[in-house]
């Protein structure tokens, strides 16, 4: 006999392997035990992985979308102050007010102009505080029992006149207010006469109170809350804070930096009070602020901690059958168990095509049957897991990741072609407010239809997709913009045949050209997405074509 023959079976003596029924059974449970833990341990990091995907896609979307509300909301409030910069209360009583500070007061352009400002601020609920001031800071006139002397200055950084005449705007950073207690930041717009240089600037203390009652609406049709931070991780607002006060609070350094560092993915962080959390910022333009959507990672990953505790009971309840099965029947199941130790080092190593014979009855037949059915339950698992990640559940529609990806190939492909392609992106006009007046379902009903009216209404080769929300987006190869403007009408006469309980449904749609427009996936859709705010802004229910080289667009619909 040879040495290691001599050596295996003095192990096997020492383990109490020397009948053929023990050693079957040690086969059998080594058999079964390590391909299942193997499917199990791939199974558990696919569905966190999985999980990781579904949470990065549904907190970018609710976190860019609040984002995008805070940035508008800024820019009303900008646009409202250089409507009230602009008035003849302000430009003409400036102008008429000397130059004294001593005598500023005392005349009539100050009482008119102090009124003006009274009477704005008592209008907008947003504005704690107006003050008109000079080029040097210096406090003309304001609101309230403020008075006007040469000595009340607005606490400004020294650059401000500077940002001012490049932006048009100045935009402080938020601090906490010292009678409120609340947040608060300053903004200023510039102040011209009817002809003539700068005189001065109309700033405005603005509350934050409406950053709070956007990242609380936006929190509620989530998965977990939604917070708003400075570029330090100071709390300026949110929902899912853990009680943490505005501008008393900060995240922790490390924290800060991953989220700011993996803007836009789903990250694993420390909360205020050290929790465990998993959210997605977004960056709000023109604001050193960000969104973060945010949920607990315990609520996060419990879907896949419960299918991992799942799947080890059943790996051990399987286990237990084999390894009694081997013990009673020896040798005749031998070769059945080869064939279930073969199709499982192939599920192992990722191979689901498995499809054993059951030549047997009994509990070898059954183990097989089992095995089969194991396999295929895994099979269909990851056929509807590739399913689900580029789809959108609601509609049936495929989702913004496909999008990118086939918009992406289709741009490659039009280049190397010199062909053109074109995207619509389409938002449904209203929806919010028909959402409010007759509930989610009608407006999950709404979604629908309205994706059934985009597929109906475009061809076979277009990738009709669910960007988020009541956005949708439709790639239409080798379409140049006249005729993507013509699938454009089509979809919104489509769209607007479908009866809802509200009435018509419309569409603004915003529609980009390649490479006119863009000559990538996120300048093509930046384009689309930007003629479509121009269809906003117009009054809703148009198509809007992105023009070439300027920030405005052309409107082709009504």
């Amino acid at each position: 006999m040879r040495t290691w023959e001599r050596t295996v079976s003095k192990g096997l003596r020492a383990l109490g392997l020397e009948s053929i029924r023990n050693k079957l059974l040690a086969f059998a449970v080594l058999a079964t035990l390590i391909p299942s833990l193997s499917t199990v341990w791939v199974s558990y990091v696919h569905s966190q992985r999985s999980l990781t995907e579904k949470i990065t896609g549904e907190q970018h979307s609710l976190s860019a979308q609040a984002s995008r509300e805070l940035d508008l909301w800024l820019k009303e409030r900008l646009y409202d102050l250089r409507v009230f910069a602009s008035s003849y209360e302000v430009s003409e009583n400036l102008e008429r007010m000397p130059r004294s500070p001593q005598a500023v007061r005392q005349g009539a352009a100050y009482g008119r102009l102090r009124d003006y400002l009274n009477s704005v601020r008592d209008r907008f609920a947003d504005y704690e505080e107006l003050v008109v001031v000079d080029p040097g800071a210096r406090v003309v006139a304001k609101t309230a029992n403020g008075s006007a002397t040469g000595a009340d200055t607005v606490a400004l950084p020294s650059d401000w006149l500077r940002v001012l005449k490049n932006d048009n705007a100045f935009v402080g950073e938020p601090y906490r207010d010292g009678a409120t207690r609340q947040p608060v930041m300053i903004v200023a717009v510039p102040i011209y006469p009817s002809n003539g240089p700068l005189i001065g600037a109309l700033t405005a203390k603005l509350n934050l109170r409406a950053v709070q009652q956007i990242t609380r609406r936006f929190a509620a049709g989530g998965l977990g809350g939604m917070i708003v931070v400075t570029a330090d991780g100071t709390l300026l607002a949110g929902s899912g804070s853990g009680g943490a006060a505005p501008m008393a609070a900060r995240l922790p350094p490390e924290s800060v930096r991953l989220l700011f560092d993996q803007a836009g993915g789903a990250v694993r962080y420390r909360g205020f009070e050290g929790e465990e959390a998993v959210g997605t910022l977004e960056r709000v333009p023109r604001l050193s602020w960000a969104v973060v959507a945010t949920v607990p990672a315990a609520t996060a990953y419990g879907q896949a901690t419960r299918l991992r505790n799942l799947t080890v009971l059943i790996v051990a309840a399987l286990l237990l059958g084999v390894g009694l099965l081997a013990y009673l029947l020896g040798v005749l199941i031998v070769r059945p168990l080869d064939r279930l130790t073969t199709g499982a080092a192939k599920v192992a190593a990722g191979d689901l095509a498995v499809d054993l014979p059951v030549v047997s009855g009994g509990e070898v037949g059954s183990l097989t049957l089992v095995f089969n059915n194991m396999v295929a339950r895994l099979r269909d698992g990851r056929r509807e897991l590739e399913r689900l990640s580029v789809t959108d559940d609601l509609t049936g529609l495929y989702n913004r990741r496909y999008l990118m990806e086939g918009l992406a190939n289709e741009i490659r492909r039009s280049r190397r072609l010199e062909h053109r392609c074109s995207l619509l992106m389409a938002d449904i006009d209203h929806f919010k407010e028909y959402n409010d007046a007759f509930g989610h379902l009608a407006g999950d009903e709404m979604l629908i239809k309205v994706a059934r009216a985009l597929r109906d209404s475009t061809r076979e080769v277009d990738c009709v997709v669910r960007y988020g929300g009541e956005e949708f987006v439709v790639l239409l190869p080798e379409t140049d913009a006249d005729a993507a403007v013509e699938t454009a009408e089509r979809i919104r006469a489509r769209v607007a045949a479908e009866g809802m309980a509200g009435g018509t449904i419309t569409l603004s749609v915003g529609i980009a050209e390649f490479p006119t427009h863009g000559d990538s996936p996120e300048s093509m859709i930046a384009a689309a997405d930007g003629a479509l705010y121009q269809a906003k802004r117009e009054g809703r229910d148009r198509a809007v074509r992105a023009m070439v080289g300027r920030s405005d667009s052309r409107t082709v619909g009504p």
